[in-house]
């Protein structure tokens, strides 16, 4: 029987040989990063990078449009709406709309599972939006990105497991390898990425519920109280024993879902992404 960390190890020899490829940001994702990074840099410069993908074009002239950001006036051409959201909202919005086409199933055995993380991954997205909106010193965009990406490391987890049929066949194993590995992995990705250190944290400590990286709320804080609003299993943990509740404004016994207003923002959030 393969142990978790001989699994590991086979992930790890499987990535550094090329066998296995951890995921990678679309070209036009890291081509507006990059720009972004540039301190010449226009909307009009972005927006010309974002039109030579059809597809993400037309997906963010529907976000621009939709119930989130809709303005008084239509927006039906991506200069107006790199214009209107502005260049650092467009970047975070670029990446999060991308990450769709990362969980496309190889295999009908992972389809399932891929639907049901991705469905997951947006909830999470969702509330950690909502969170972030009332704590100022955080950038509510930024808290969907990293609701999307924390658990990241599960798809080269997934990918290599379907060559285990005794994974594959055995539920419980299989969530257990995926729970216990794709912290460590997930970190490794978003390290491959350069994604910043707030994000890099997600990843590593997103199921850490003693978590404290100090007395105002981070992007941490927001994914974990996210999570437990989200998982069905989260009653595994004792909700009053963190601290990330307290941080980001919100009793542990109140269900988000139940907060007034907070049901049309996930629908609205659900609806961009699914």
């Amino acid at each position: 029987m393969t142990t978790e960390a001989e699994f590991f190890e086979q992930l790890q020899s499987a990535i550094r040989d090329n066998r296995i490829s951890l995921p990678t940001l679309p070209e036009v994702a890291l081509r507006v990063r990059d720009e972004m990074d540039r301190a010449e840099t226009n909307a009009n410069q972005i927006a010309d990078i974002v039109a030579t993908d059809a597809a993400l074009s037309t997906r963010l002239l529907q976000v621009v449009n939709s119930p989130l950001y809709r303005g008084r006036v239509p927006i039906d051409n991506i200069q107006m709406a790199v214009t209107r959201l502005g260049m650092k909202l467009v970047r975070s919005l670029v990446i999060s709309l991308a990450m769709k086409q990362m969980y496309q199933a190889t295999s009908n055995l992972l389809d399932k599972r891929l639907r049901t993380l991705w469905e997951e991954s947006i909830q999470v997205a969702a509330f950690s939006r909502v969170l972030a909106q009332n704590l100022p010193h955080l950038e509510k965009e930024q808290a969907m990105l990293a609701g999307l990406i924390h658990n990241i490391g599960s798809l080269p987890i997934l990918t290599l497991a379907e060559s285990y049929a005794e994974f594959m066949l055995d539920e419980e194993r299989l969530d257990s390898l995926v729970t216990n590995l794709s912290p460590t992995v997930s970190k490794q990705i978003l390290t491959t990425w350069g994604f910043p250190e707030t994000l890099i944290q997600v990843a590593e400590n997103y199921q850490n519920m003693d978590y404290d990286g100090g007395p105002e709320a981070d992007y941490v804080d927001v994914i974990l109280v996210a999570r437990l609003q989200t998982l069905s299993n989260a009653n595994l943990a004792d909700w009053s024993q963190v601290k990330s509740f307290q941080k980001v404004g919100i009793e542990p016994e109140v269900e988000m879902i139940e907060i007034e207003g907070v049901t049309e923002d996930v629908e609205g959030i659900k609806a961009v992404f699914l």
